[in-house]
């Protein structure tokens, strides 16, 4: 589907997809952790040097392939965490029992901020998230979009640990949907959010 279909009149939702093939996760992952070892690494100039051109053989393998976000795969496979893309937050989510949205995050090394602490942006950044797939999950609202989001943070956030999540509707007016969060270590807060998400109208994009 091209770009061409999608003149900016509305809001479309990604077309799931198998495409790019069995390996799409390994490429998926593999661009992260390559983004772990570009925030990690302290190696000799020619070690960087070999990765820099390699990195560079990559780019032009890759490059004629560049298509629109309607046709590429990423965040369009729905078989995949994050649905294979690159740019939320390691993640995994459901609907609990109790009606509300939980889950598990990993923050990797790529997230840093300094010492241990994840960097504030990528917090806001898994909240939009996960208070939006609460949205969506809840309220069964396929168009809409983040109005307001608030990040209170509580403690430090560490890298490179199994942290749980868990979202739930505060209430919906109309086309408002509040929604509220909190990021977890165990019984202590991390962080917490609260968010309005916005229905769209017809044409919307």
């Amino acid at each position: 589907m091209s770009i061409d279909a999608h003149p900016g009149g509305g809001f479309n939702p990604p077309q799931p997809t198998t495409k790019g093939g069995p390996d799409y996760g390994r490429f998926v992952e593999g661009v992260r952790t390559l983004q772990d070892h570009a925030r990690a690494v302290d190696a000799p100039d020619e070690v960087i040097t070999q990765a820099a051109d390699l990195l560079d053989k990559v780019s032009r393998l890759l490059v004629p392939y560049e298509v629109d976000e309607w046709t590429s795969p990423s965040g369009r496979r729905l078989d995949l965490p994050n649905r294979g893309s690159v740019l939320g937050i390691p993640g995994e989510y459901h609907k609990t029992d109790a009606g509300r949205v939980g889950g598990v995050v990993h923050f990797r090394r790529f997230h840093l901020g300094r010492n241990g602490a994840v960097h504030g942006g990528c917090i806001a950044q898994l909240f939009d998230s996960v208070l939006g797939y609460t949205a969506f999950r809840m309220t069964e609202g396929h168009k809409q979009r983040t109005a307001f989001l608030h990040v209170n943070y509580r403690q430090i956030v560490p890298i490179e640990k199994e942290l749980a999540v868990d979202a739930g509707v505060d209430r919906v007016e109309g086309r408002k949907i509040f929604i509220e969060g909190r990021l977890l270590d165990g019984d202590t807060v991390l962080a917490d959010a609260e968010a309005l998400f916005v229905k769209l109208k017809p044409g919307q994009p």
